[in-house]
C-alpha cells in the first residue's frame, strides 16, 4: 500500500482533498497532518474517523527535526502540501508568520523528503499547492496567466507563496527531487473559514451585519469549486509530470460588487426576505493595501496535456454552497464561537 501524505489537511481545501483520497482510494494509507490552527477543523472530516486508511497527525511544519523524524518512520510514497497560511488581510498584519509557515515550513519538508527519498525518488512525488497571487495583477483587457507569466506577487501572503514555489522548483532542479506545482485561482465551497468572503457574507446577511466591500468592489476574481479543484489535485497527483506547473481556474470572472449583489439575491431568495433586503447591508471600506485588481487563469495545459475541466459554473456553486452553509448551521456557529477548536481535544486527545 501507497502511503500518501496530505499536509494541512484540517483545512478548507485539504479536507476536501483528504476525504477525496480516503474515499477515492482504500488502497491508499492517508496521512493527515495539521498544525491546527485557527483555520485547522477536524469536525471537517469526521465522517472519516475510523476509516481503515485514514489517519490524523498534530504536528507543525515549522519543526524540522518532526518532519525528519515522521519521513523516517513513514517512507512516504507522496506529498501533497496544502499546508499554509492564507489569508491576506492577516499577512499584511503579521508577515513573519507567513514566512516561517509558507517558506520555511516548505523547505523543511523539502528536506524531509529529500533525506528519505534520496536512495529511491523512483515512484515519488512532492506536490506543492501554491496560488494564481503568485502572480501579481492582471489589467482588464481580457489576459490571463498561464504557466509562462512571470511571478510579481504584492501582498505578503503571496510573496511567501513565491518563495515557496521557488524552492520546490530549486530542490527539483539542483536535487532531482520529483517534485510538482500547481497554481489555483480562489476556491469557494463547503468548510471554508469566515474570514473569507462568501462563507463571511453569508453569515452576515443572516445576522443582518454589514457587508464591508474594498474600494469600490472593482477587483475581479476567478472562482473556483473546491471539489473542483480536489478533482484536479487528483489528476496532478497521478498524471502529472515533475517538474512542471499546472495552472487551475474556474473560468468564472466576477467583480467583488458583483458577486455580492448574486449572494445577496440569492439569499433573500432562499430567507424569504424582500429582494432588495440584503444588499442595504453592503457598506464600502477602504481599499485593502496592494489590492490586486483581476486574477484570470488559462487552465488550457491542464485540460489539454490532463483531461479536467471544472464541472460547476458560479451561479451553479454558489447556490449549492449557499445551502451547504444554510443547512450546517451548527457547523457555522460552532466556528464563530471558537467551539470548534475543542473537536481535537474531545476526539483525539483522549485516544
Amino acid at each position: 500500500m501507497k502511503t500518501i501524505l496530505i499536509t494541512g489537511g484540517a483545512g478548507f481545501i485539504g479536507s476536501h482533498v483528504v476525504r477525496l483520497f480516503v474515499n477515492k482510494y482504500p488502497e491508499y494509507n492517508i496521512v493527515n497532518l495539521d498544525k491546527l490552527t485557527y483555520a485547522g477543523n477536524l469536525a471537517n472530516l469526521k465522517d472519516l474517523e475510523g476509516k481503515p486508511n485514514y489517519e490524523f497527525v498534530k504536528a507543525d511544519i515549522v519543526d524540522s527535526d518532526a518532519m525528519l523524524k515522521l519521513f523516517g518512520e513513514r517512507q512516504f510514497d507522496g506529498v501533497i502540501h496544502l499546508a499554509a497560511e492564507s489569508h491576506v488581510d492577516r499577512s499584511i498584519s503579521n508577515p513573519t508568520e507567513f514566512v516561517f509557515t509558507n517558506v520555511i515550513g516548505t523547505v523543511n519538508l523539502l528536506n524531509a523528503a529529500r533525506a528519505s527519498w534520496k536512495d529511491q525518488p523512483e515512484g515519488r512525488l512532492f506536490y506543492h499547492i501554491s496560488t494564481d497571487e503568485v502572480y501579481g495583477s492582471l489589467s482588464n483587457d481580457g489576459t490571463m496567466f498561464t504557466e509562462e507569466t512571470g511571478y510579481d506577487p504584492h501582498s505578503p501572503y503571496s510573496a511567501s507563496k513565491a518563495s515557496s514555489d521557488h524552492f520546490v522548483r530549486a530542490y527539483h532542479d539542483t536535487f532531482g527531487l520529483p517534485a510538482l506545482i500547481s497554481n489555483c485561482s480562489n476556491n469557494y465551497g463547503s468548510f471554508q473559514f469566515p474570514e473569507k468572503l462568501i462563507p463571511l457574507f453569508i453569515n452576515n446577511i443572516c445576522n443582518n451585519k454589514p457587508l464591508p466591500v474594498y474600494g469600490k468592489g472593482e477587483n475581479i476574481r476567478d472562482w473556483l469549486w473546491v471539489e473542483d479543484h480536489a478533482r484536479a489535485i487528483d489528476v496532478i497527483f497521478h498524471r502529472g509530470k515533475p517538474g512542471e506547473t499546472y495552472n487551475i481556474g474556474g473560468h468564472n470572472e466576477w467583480t467583488n460588487i458583483d458577486l455580492i449583489k448574486l449572494m445577496c439575491s440569492i439569499m433573500d431568495r432562499k430567507l424569504g426576505r424582500e429582494a432588495g433586503t440584503s444588499e442595504k447591508l453592503i457598506t464600502y471600506v477602504k481599499d485593502r493595501a496592494g489590492h490586486d485588481l483581476r486574477y484570470a487563469i488559462d487552465s488550457s495545459k491542464l485540460q489539454k496535456e490532463l483531461d479536467w475541466v471544472p464541472s460547476l459554473q458560479f451561479e451553479e456553486g454558489l447556490e449549492k454552497t449557499i445551502d451547504w452553509y444554510l443547512q450546517n448551521e451548527e457547523w457555522l456557529q460552532h466556528v464563530t464561537s471558537g467551539d470548534y477548536q475543542k473537536y481535537y481535544e474531545n476526539q483525539y486527545q483522549k485516544r
